[in-house]
C-alpha cells in the first residue's frame, strides 16, 4: 500500500461519513509530548531495564525498588502535557457519532486532553491497586510518600495499576477493544509499531469486518502493507489537519 503525506480523498470521504470510528494509539503519540519510552540507551534507570522491574516477580522480590522506579517515571510524566495529536483525537471524539479511543499508553495524557473513557489496555500510571482489598484508586501525588504506598481503605500494600510483563490484559478491557474494532467503519492506528500483541491484532479484527484502516506513524511498520492508507509523519501534524479539514 502506498504511503501519503496527506489524507487522500477516498479515505477522507470514508472518515467523514463513518458512524463508528475506533483509534488505537501507542508510544509514538506520547513521545511527541516528551514522555520517555523507558527503552534503549536513553531509557535506562540506574542499571536496570524495564523488563527487569515491570514484573510481578520483581515487585514480590523488592517492592521498594519497583516503586522507586515508578515514582521516578511518574515525576517524568507529570512534567509532560498533551500535544496537538491528543487534543485532535479528543475533538474527533465529539464529532463522530460513535467514537472509541484505545491506547497502549499508561501516561493518562489522553484523559488530560479531554478524551472520555479511553480503553487503557495496559493500565494507568496514575492509578494504584491494593493487594489487600483490590480497590483501584487514582493517585497523582508526586513524589509518593511513603514508598511503598499503602491503601487508605484497608492499609494493604499498593501496586501500580499497570499490566506488567508476564501478566495478561484484563479480559473485559481486551474484549471491549476487540468489540469496538470489529464494529468500526474506520480504524485508525496512531504512533504504534504494531508489534506488541494483542493490541497489534486489533487492526486485523477491524479489517476482517470491513473497516477502512488508516495508519499514522513516523515510519513504516508491519501494518503498513495491509493498511488502506498510511500517513508518514507525526500524529501532532496529521491529526489536527484531519480534524480541521473534516469538521472545521
Amino acid at each position: 500500500m502506498a504511503t501519503y503525506h496527506d489524507l487522500p480523498p477516498h479515505a477522507r470521504q470514508r472518515l467523514a461519513v463513518a458512524e463508528r470510528v475506533a483509534v488505537l494509539t501507542g508510544a509514538g503519540i506520547s513521545a511527541e509530548s516528551g514522555v520517555p519510552t523507558f527503552r534503549g540507551p536513553q531509557g535506562l534507570w540506574r542499571s536496570f531495564r524495564p523488563e527487569e522491574l515491570a514484573t510481578p516477580e520483581a515487585f514480590a522480590r523488592d517492592p521498594q525498588m519497583v516503586w522507586e522506579w515508578y515514582d521516578w517515571r511518574r515525576g517524568k510524566v507529570a512534567a509532560c502535557r498533551p500535544n496537538a495529536g491528543h487534543t485532535a483525537l479528543a475533538a474527533m471524539g465529539v464529532k463522530v457519532p460513535s467514537f472509541t479511543l484505545i491506547t497502549q499508553n499508561v501516561d493518562g495524557l489522553h484523559r488530560l486532553a479531554g478524551s472520555t473513557d479511553p480503553v487503557e489496555l495496559h493500565g494507568n500510571i496514575w492509578q494504584t491497586r491494593c493487594l489487600g482489598c483490590g480497590k483501584v484508586q487514582e493517585n497523582r501525588q508526586t513524589p509518593l510518600v511513603p514508598l511503598p504506598p499503602t491503601c487508605p481503605t484497608c492499609g494493604g500494600m499498593l501496586r501500580p495499576h499497570i499490566v506488567w510483563f508476564g501478566e495478561s490484559l484484563d479480559p473485559a478491557i481486551l474484549g471491549r477493544a476487540q468489540q469496538v474494532a470489529g464494529d468500526a467503519d474506520v480504524f485508525m492506528v496512531v504512533g504504534t509499531s504494531s508489534v506488541v500483541w494483542p493490541a497489534a491484532g486489533l487492526a486485523e479484527v477491524a479489517a476482517m469486518n470491513g473497516a477502512t484502516i488508516i495508519e499514522i506513524n513516523v515510519e513504516e511498520t508491519p501494518l503498513t502493507p495491509d493498511a488502506d492508507v498510511t500517513l508518514l509523519g507525526p500524529a501532532g501534524y496529521h491529526l489536527p489537519r484531519i480534524v480541521e479539514g473534516l469538521w472545521g
